[in-house]
């Protein structure tokens, strides 16, 4: 212990993977516990990382002619209880309304009153009061496709939460379409899960297995989910994005009907899908270190931190003019699409080179008398190790700049796949398969074994009993890898193709 280095963040991630994940979060000012349990507030370093992936994913949305709307936070509760399967899967994780004001009850305290008529449940998801809408907008085929999405928070009351990976309260956007024949619905489930993918890789450099997921492990309601699923520095899965192919479940149930060209009524087939601030987890899962936030610079809430050096009074006015100037030509800097931003912190401590660190900001200057004379800076990448700093021209930083962030970019991708890739593994017995996932097997209690492709029948029984045995999943059946023969790890009977089994979120 006397000859490790000393770290930022403690615990470090092999003492103590969830205590890190706390730490990293409260180091880098991401967010905070709310008074409310289970909930959180996040704050500007961490919201402004939502709003950037909000901008990517809505504009991707609406170069597919999406189009958003809002729709009521309060469902009535008979609206959930039309579709049977979707009324059972998020019964236990709603939470109700059933009052609509509070009067003065004994000593000052405020009691609940005016019983409302009909419950009302706080949405923990749309599809029953959008669909409520659908039926009223869709008369004709000409209607169709009708494809929308809203930007909004949800409520499902978890047991046990933890920041950004699983609160009461989130945020996240929903997508609903409608379509006049199951072909159409089908390409759009896939098209969503392709942007998913897209903004995982290309945006938060995190690589992903596009699925379909088990009929178990289904959205309620829906015939077919797809999903696009990540491994964190832990080698748990985490469900990065979800795209449901509703058939014709719940336009029955909503009453969705349209005169088809030949003047036949028809039901619609619908489709949803969504992400959440659950992705701000992901990010922190695959990047983060043991000194903190690692932000891909694609979607960072800053990118370039300059940090003034003065150490002599006389020389303040030089040195802010000439980090002032560097800021304004930095700013009008277009890096995929939108304009660079810059943070200029003149805090006169030697602790902010390390605060920005633990923020995850892509680039740290330094630039003090000495830079100035040389017409340079002393820069810092995240993507480095904190004390790896080098001197560049001024006007040549500037000029790579942006080069200088695709490399970060390009690079905690390619980590992260590396780490996928050299805890992936192929395996045919149930021996083995016991063993990868046997926490007493591991070398570090807070590592779970990783990806595990492997066989399994399609039964139901064989799927729960791993989950049983292990706290194993089939986290979804990969859309990409050819047939292949073999035996079920559980009862050996025939199957044709690999399946993706993880611990996971």
């Amino acid at each position: 212990m006397g000859n490790q280095a000393k770290t930022a963040i403690t615990p470090t991630r092999d003492e103590d993977y969830p205590g890190w994940y706390q730490e990293v979060i409260k180091a880098s000012d991401l967010a905070e516990n709310s008074p409310v349990r289970g909930c959180m507030v996040i704050k500007p370093w961490g919201y402004a990382l939502w709003e950037n992936i909000r901008s990517v994913l809505d504009d991707m949305f609406k170069q597919t002619g999406v189009k958003n709307a809002y729709f009521p936070l309060f469902i009535p509760k008979r609206f959930l209880e039309k579709e049977a399967e979707h009324v059972e899967g998020f019964a236990k994780e709603c939470a109700v309304v059933t009052h609509h004001r509070l009067e003065e009850g004994p000593e000052g305290s405020l009691v609940p009153a005016g019983p409302l008529e009909e419950p009302l449940v706080v949405r923990p998801t749309s599809e029953t009061i959008i669909g409520e809408s659908f039926s009223r907008w869709v008369t004709s085929y000409r209607d169709l496709p009708l494809l929308i999405n809203q930007w909004c928070n949800v409520v499902r009351w978890e047991r046990r939460t933890r920041i950004f990976l699983r609160t009461s309260e989130f945020l996240w956007q929903e997508g609903h379409t409608a379509h006049s024949n199951p072909q159409e619905a089908m390409e759009r489930t896939l098209q969503m899960l392709d942007i998913y993918a897209r903004l995982s890789e290309d945006y938060l450099a995190i690589p992903v297995i596009k699925g379909e997921k088990t009929a178990s492990e289904r959205f309620p309601g829906a015939v077919n989910t797809f999903t696009v699923e990540a491994m964190m520095q832990d080698r748990k899965a985490l469900q990065a994005g979800t795209s449901h192919f509703l058939g014709q479940n719940f336009a029955t149930a909503s009453g969705i009907k349209y005169q088809s060209a030949q003047g036949k009524e028809e039901y619609a087939w619908t489709t949803s899908w969504g992400v959440s601030t659950r992705l701000i987890g992901a990010i922190i899962m695959t990047h983060a270190d043991d000194n903190g936030l690692v932000l891909p610079p694609k979607i960072t809430s800053a990118h370039v931190v300059l940090m003034p050096i003065v150490k002599k009074p006389e020389h303040k006015n030089m040195v802010a003019d000439y980090t002032d100037k560097l800021a304004r030509e930095l700013r009008g800097i277009c890096y995929h699409d939108r304009k660079l931003v810059i943070e200029i912190d003149d805090r006169e401590t030697g602790a902010r080179g390390w605060d920005w660190i633990k923020k995850g900001i892509p680039v740290r200057l330094e630039i003090g008398p000495r830079e100035i004379a040389n017409g340079s800076v002393v820069v810092g990448r995240r993507d480095k190790g904190p004390r790896e700093k080098e001197s560049m021209r001024r006007n040549e930083f500037v000029k790579k700049i942006c080069s200088i962030l695709d490399e970060i970019q390009g690079n905690l991708f390619s980590r992260a796949s590396k780490l996928r890739q050299a805890n992936s593994v192929h395996i045919d017995s149930k021996d083995a398969f016991y063993d990868f996932f046997t926490p007493e097997n591991l070398k570090k209690p807070e590592i779970h074994g990783g990806f595990a492709y492997a066989h399994w029948c399609g039964s139901e029984r064989c799927e729960e009993k791993i989950k049983e045995d292990l706290g194993v999943t089939i986290r979804c059946i990969p859309l990409t890898g050819e047939k292949e023969q073999g035996e079920c790890l559980v009862c050996g009977s025939a199957s044709d193709k690999r399946v993706l089994f993880a611990k996971a979120y």
